[in-house]
């Protein structure tokens, strides 16, 4: 089997749904030689199964020790935080998750502070991928978060209601925060290459209906769980390790990704941005919209910043004017 590079991959959070899906996916894909699987909890049996399935020429090692699990990695992907359950939202997990991101970030900079990337995808996916970035001392193109499950989520609805392959609704995004304050851009859709902004306000897709169709997919998270009796860990697992291909060098990532955003309008803060994603990094542009779309990916941005002060106040991360003194690159 051919392998896009013989570097270590570690997936922290390994023995989990999310974890196992990522390091099948991973193999599936043909990433690396050189498969570690890391979580408190054993992930010897994911190894095992694993090794079951027959991959060849694959390293695949299991521990609970995070020094050998983080020594020589060159890319991580984290899923290594508390799941959400029926009734939270993705704020609810602040502290506590903030908290092991910390840690993360930490471990990052004692054992491998020569990893080239790392995907965080445990919510809220903004912060607790801001605090990695600030503790591990690495550089913002470095860290990027899993933001591109709105943007599926959005061209999935679109496609089920036209009756459509997905690939032929084209310029799905949304950007800002993965949450429910998200920013959803429609300005750019197009349906089988019909702008979506002539058929919103049609007898076929009333004003309305659009309305109803943007506020479900920022709670498209909500909805796997009624559905699943579980939070979703299919399609982050698979878009958090289409991103980490990228990162290795393989096909470019085709959705927008949560970086680090330090601008004249935006300040210190992770969130999903247009970007490009290859082996040199994370790299973005502020996204062009509507007047209501750049309103409400202001809005997203405002509520981040909150999240991000409330984590002062916890004293998990110290005031934003002393973050270049925990990180340079920052």
């Amino acid at each position: 089997m051919a392998f896009l590079t013989n570097e270590k991959l570690t997936i922290v959070g390994a023995a989990g749904m999310i974890g196992s899906n990522m390091a099948q996916t991973a193999l599936m894909m043909g990433l690396t030689s050189n498969l570690c699987l890391y979580d408190v909890f054993s992930p010897e049996g994911v190894a095992e199964e694993m090794r079951q399935c027959g991959f060849d020429g694959v390293n695949i090692t299991a521990t609970t020790d995070v020094k050998e699990a983080f020594t020589d990695a060159k890319y991580i992907i984290s899923s290594g935080g508390a799941p959400r359950k029926a009734g939270m939202t993705r704020e609810d997990l602040l502290k506590g998750n903030c908290e092991i991101a910390e840690q993360l970030g930490k471990d990052i900079k004692t054992y491998c502070p020569d990893v080239k990337h790392v995907v965080i995808i445990f919510n809220p996916a903004d912060l607790t991928g801001l605090v990695t970035l600030l503790y591990s001392g690495l550089k913002p193109s470095q860290v990027t978060t899993l933001a591109a499950l709105d943007s599926t989520r959005l061209q999935s609805a679109l496609a089920k209601k036209f009756g459509v392959m997905q690939n032929q609704i084209t310029g799905c995004a949304t950007y800002g925060g993965h949450g429910e304050q998200m920013a959803v851009f429609g300005s750019a859709v197009k349906v089988a290459g019909k702008p979506l902004s002539e058929i919103i306000g049609t007898a076929e897709f009333p004003v309305e209906e659009w309305k109803q169709m943007q506020q479900d997919v920022t709670k498209g998270g909500a909805k796997i769980i009624e559905l699943r009796g579980r939070s979703s860990f299919q399609s982050p697992s698979y878009l958090s390790v289409e991103m980490i291909r990228s990162a290795m060098g393989g096909e470019a990532f085709r959705w927008p990704a949560g970086t680090f955003v330090n601008n004249e309008k935006y300040k210190c803060i992770m969130m999903a941005m247009k970007t490009t994603l290859d082996a040199t990094g994370c790299h973005f542009e502020v996204p062009t919209g509507t007047a209501d779309e750049v309103a409400s990916l202001d809005a997203s941005y405002e509520h981040l910043c909150k999240m991000r002060d409330e984590l002062v106040t916890l004293n998990i991360v110290p005031p934003v004017s002393e973050w270049s003194k925990i990180n340079p690159n920052l």
